[in-house]
């Protein structure tokens, strides 16, 4: 097993001018390797504001390809660094086709590989359906010059088929880039909750597969004053016993850095054997919609 890591999630906000974003991120990118930062996760869709609370054709025109502009700088950044990078970009797979993407960059620049984001959500201001089509790479895990590490995206983060899944390939750690926040006229109903209900499920995938968990969140409002979405930070990483490591504010735009030491996955394991006793001899319903018809 690999030795410690330190990583780091960039918790930043975002706008529609891509070159801003990415100068943004950049920035972010090499304070984060100024402090030592081995691994470095940008949120989901970083490199503008999130489009999907609209549904207009030319939107279609942030997309780009795999390898492409945005790839190409992230490889470069990482090279410069001697950081592995986690990015998430709009794909453009084909005229018509496009994914919410995820890419893992070796901290030799090399583009290791891609995940598409697995389960798309539909809802409002959240209007991912109309722009993506769900991902076709399976989960995986990618070995990086730290380590083995994961990424889903964002809506995948409440499924824990996908967590295992990717746990299974022997992950040490997954990473949710993400975008989540209040629609500001349910917040003081229900953004306590919410907020609770987000972070509590991914420290379960931490506890139930017994790796590291970071989530990364853009912060800000966005869209209309008077509704859009308020975007609220929280980024965390988690410790294989479910543990909060390191956890960002609200409205804070920062590097948050936790130090990793994959040898606790062989300690909760071996206290926690949820692999060992897992009944995969009945589990084939999982493959079914609902039921057992």
């Amino acid at each position: 097993m690999a030795g410690a890591f330190t990583v780091g999630l960039i918790q930043m906000r975002m706008t529609r001018d891509a070159a801003d974003s990415m100068a943004r991120a950049e920035k972010l990118l090499r304070e984060a390797a100024a402090n030592a930062v081995q691994v470095a996760s940008l949120p989901e869709l970083f490199l503008t504001d999130y489009f999907c609370q609209e549904e207009k054709q030319e939107l279609f025109d942030l997309a780009e390809p795999i390898p492409g502009p945005t790839t190409e700088r992230l490889c470069q950044i990482a090279k410069d660094t001697g950081m592995v990078i986690i990015g998430s970009i709009f794909e453009r797979r084909a005229p018509g086709l496009h994914h919410n993407t995820a890419v893992m960059i070796d901290k030799d620049g090399t583009l290791l590989g891609i995940y598409r984001k697995m389960h798309i959500p539909h809802d409002p201001l959240f209007y991912e359906k109309y722009y993506f089509t769900p991902g076709d790479t399976g989960f995986k895990t990618f070995d990086t010059a730290v380590g083995k590490l994961g990424t889903l995206v964002c809506w995948d983060q409440w499924y824990p088929e996908g967590a295992r899944l990717t746990a299974m390939q022997g992950a040490q750690m997954l990473f949710y880039p993400t975008a989540i926040g209040w629609h500001p006229s349910e917040k003081a109903e229900y953004g306590e909750a919410q907020c609770s209900a987000w972070e509590t499920m991914q420290r379960a995938h931490a506890i139930s597969n017994g790796v590291f968990v970071a989530a990364v969140n853009r912060i800000g409002h966005e869209g209309p004053k008077d509704g859009g979405i308020e975007f609220w930070g929280g980024s965390f990483i988690a410790d294989p016993f479910g543990r909060i490591l390191a956890k960002a504010g609200v409205d804070e735009e920062c590097v948050l850095t936790a130090r990793i030491d994959p040898a606790l996955i062989e300690e909760t394991r071996r206290n926690w054997p949820f692999f060992r006793d897992r009944r995969v001899d009945a589990y084939g319903d999982l493959t079914k919609r609902f039921g057992n018809s």
